[in-house]
């Protein structure tokens, strides 16, 4: 099982990045999914999280801005990321409970994906 994140990129104050989280392998079900950031310095922080009922958990610092959504049949999490503030620049990484398919077995575990880059210029 593998976790890809990508849409990371240079965006200006106030603008909009999408990250997606695309899992892939033998996998039976994506269970929750969390997406931390990393800026320059500082510790890994979680910033959002969705479970598989879809309920969802922001950062104070990121409420109202980011929204977490999931598509299942991809198994895709999507981090919309609007109204970016210079605040919120740094390697952005998803991380998922997984449930494997292994044939004769299901077995859940995590994976963390290999970190998008978020820059926002002021």
């Amino acid at each position: 099982v593998q976790l890809q994140a990508s849409g990371g990129g240079l965006v200006q104050a106030g603008g909009s990045l999408r990250l997606s989280c695309t899992a892939s392998g033998s996998i039976f079900r994506v269970n929750g999914v969390g997406w931390y950031r990393q800026a320059p310095g500082k510790q890994r922080e979680l910033v959002a999280h969705i479970n598989i009922d879809d309920f969802t958990f922001y950062d104070d610092s990121v409420k109202g801005r980011f929204t977490v959504s999931r598509d299942n049949a991809k198994f895709t999490v999507y981090l919309q990321m609007n109204s970016l503030i210079p605040e919120d620049t740094g390697v952005y990484y998803c991380a998922a409970n997984v449930e494997v398919d292994a044939g004769t077995k299901i077995y859940d575990a995590n994976y963390w994906g290999q970190g998008t880059l978020v820059t926002v210029s002021s």
